[in-house]
């Protein structure tokens, strides 16, 4: 009788490890979402202009949230014609990223339409960050012209010289799980620039405030399931940074899930001042795939250095 219990109470705990879920993937998303964020864009394989697909109009809001479509009459920007300006629009997002200037919704720009990014635009006020620009580097005397491919927020806002040290707060809707990744890249922020920073308490004032939110969340960039957006954060002196808590997140590299430090990493840089980078080894590259880890590249460490003259 003994024995019998025994294998029943064995069973059980066999059950309960087998549907416990992992630690190491945190899923927000509500269990009833089924369908994809990307599922528009995938449904416009092949689309060009003169086509009219039901799907367009959507496209139109894509591109427009990243800064590369603007609309003067608002019929055209809601309607499902491929018109000029989708088809200009789009070649500008292919010589962005790496892919030859079709205007055709081929499988490469799907492929990267389709990849989890950063909320912040690529092209800001006609400015297209994502293209490499000159600046001169100095050397001793003498100026080095170089092309960079790292970039800067416009008017090149930055901390003053004497907020070199930075103090940053979770709010209470940050999980718990979500804390020390984000203190690491701090930590590998600080190793590598001449800034400090330190953990405050909830209830204590900071330079920077990091949340989770969903949706319109009071700021002028609201969470868009349609986009596939993973984060955004401000310029200087702003200070705010924010997770999209309906992406699937995890504490280090997870099959479809997303790694929180990685991302962690990409915003505090544009809490310091950093822009996009073409550069897509950078961590200031846009955007970040399912399972993928990044770390601070020679380019993103240049750009601080050169915005602050260090």
């Amino acid at each position: 009788m003994a024995f019998k219990i025994f294998q029943l109470i064995s069973f059980i705990f066999l059950i309960f490890i087998l549907l416990a879920p992992s630690g190491h993937a945190k899923r927000n998303t509500p269990s009833g979402k089924k369908s994809s964020p990307f599922d528009f864009i995938k449904k416009l394989k092949g689309c060009h202009k003169g086509n009219n697909t039901k799907e367009i109009h959507e496209l139109k809001v894509y591109l427009e949230k990243f800064g590369y479509l603007r609309y003067s009459n608002k019929t055209q920007a809601t309607n499902d014609d491929f018109d000029d300006v989708l088809e200009s629009s789009i070649k500008t997002y292919q010589e962005n990223y790496h892919i030859k200037p079709s205007g055709v919704m081929d499988d490469e720009t799907i492929s990267r339409m389709t990849t989890p990014r950063c909320g912040v635009p690529d092209i800001v006020n006609g400015t297209n960050y994502m293209q490499p620009r000159n600046r001169n580097h100095e050397s001793g005397s003498s100026g080095i012209h170089a092309v960079s491919h790292y970039s800067f927020f416009e008017g090149e806002p930055k901390w003053p010289p004497s907020k070199s040290h930075l103090t940053y707060r979770f709010l209470p809707n940050v999980p718990a799980f979500a804390m020390d990744p984000v203190a690491r890249a701090f930590q590998k922020w600080q190793s590598s620039t001449h800034f400090t920073f330190a953990r405050a308490q909830t209830n204590q004032n900071s330079d920077l405030v990091i949340g989770f939110y969903r949706g319109d969340h009071g700021d002028i960039d609201p969470f868009d399931a349609r986009d596939g957006t993973l984060a955004h954060a401000f310029a200087p002196t702003n200070g705010s940074f924010h997770y999209n808590a309906d992406m699937r997140w995890s504490v280090g590299a997870v099959a479809g899930a997303i790694d929180l430090e990685t991302v962690a990493l990409h915003e505090i840089g544009h809490l310091l001042g950093l822009h996009h980078s073409s550069v897509e080894a950078a961590i200031m590259y846009s955007e970040l795939g399912g399972g993928q880890i990044k770390n601070l590249h020679a380019d993103d460490i240049e750009g601080i250095k050169f915005l602050y003259n260090r």
